[in-house]
């Protein structure tokens, strides 16, 4: 079977017989999707119940670990068992990434969401139902954090500028060049940030797009395997989603999950942005 540590995206047919093994199985779409279509035995969640809640750090994880694992512990997560999020590719915002990166970054070495996201997970032959979903029993997972795959606003602007960095845009087009169309406080992006929608590397279906033509498109805007890569969107959930991505393809890559909320509610002088 595939080697999770490594590999943070799994196949729909995996995902099921993961599922049947025993993996905890999140569903981190929309509440009114869920209530809908759920599966069995899926556990809702969202992204939000382990960020901060005060503006404009909404986009970070809580920091206090007591409280996370508490939470995670409540979800059912066990620190052995692989943990399979699901959300909806196409339509959604990388809600499975997010959830996924932030569980790696708390020292969860089995998180993995799905190739396809919930249809995917459907037409592989998980059934749907109505009824709502609780964990059978609380999980034992402890949050051991990791450095690994996130950076904070000061280490950012620390190393703007770094030959070998490639600071990655996840965000629309629009916003890139200067719309705030999510609550940011200025508009623009990171001097020097290169831009990649997230979504350019799915095809319409959310399946993602063979690795070669992924690798050609970072090409393409100068990031190789060898580049360190920070990545930021709004609230780090779309750059937390492409953090996964490539991770699981072998490149150095960070979320910077404060992103834009807090980047453009810092100080202009010293978190400068541009709009060329």
């Amino acid at each position: 079977m595939c080697n999770l540590a490594d590999n943070w995206i799994v196949s729909a047919d995996l995902a099921k017989q993961l599922l049947l093994g025993g993996a905890t199985l999140l569903d981190a779409r929309e509440p009114i999707l869920k209530w809908f279509c759920r599966l069995p035995p899926a556990i809702p969640v969202t992204w939000q119940q382990f960020a901060c809640s005060d503006f404009p750090h909404q986009g970070k994880i809580i920091e206090d670990d007591a409280v996370l694992t508490e939470k995670l512990q409540a979800l059912g997560i066990c620190q052995d068992q692989p943990v399979i999020v699901i959300a909806d590719s196409a339509k959604g915002w990388g809600e499975d990434g997010r959830i996924v990166w932030m569980l790696r970054t708390l020292g969860h070495e089995k998180a993995v969401f799905v190739d396809g996201g919930y249809r995917a997970f459907v037409k592989a032959g998980i059934d749907r139902t109505k009824r709502t979903n609780h964990p059978s029993q609380p999980g034992d997972f402890i949050v051991s954090r990791r450095s690994n795959w996130e950076i904070n606003r000061d280490d950012l602007k620390a190393i703007l500028g770094n030959d070998n960095l490639a600071v990655v845009d996840a965000r629309e087009p629009r916003e890139y060049s200067g719309k705030t169309p999510y609550g940011e406080t200025r508009g623009g992006h990171i001097p020097g940030a290169v831009h990649l929608y997230y979504k350019q590397l799915m095809d319409k279906q959310g399946k993602l797009l063979e690795r070669e033509k992924i690798v050609a498109m970072l090409q393409q805007k100068g990031v190789s395997q060898s580049t360190e890569i920070v990545s930021y969107c709004t609230g780090g959930v779309r750059s937390a989603w492409l953090t996964c991505v490539l991770t699981s393809f072998g490149f150095n890559a960070k979320n910077y999950a404060g992103s834009m909320w807090e980047w453009s509610a810092s100080p202009a002088d010293s978190y400068p942005l541009t709009k060329n």
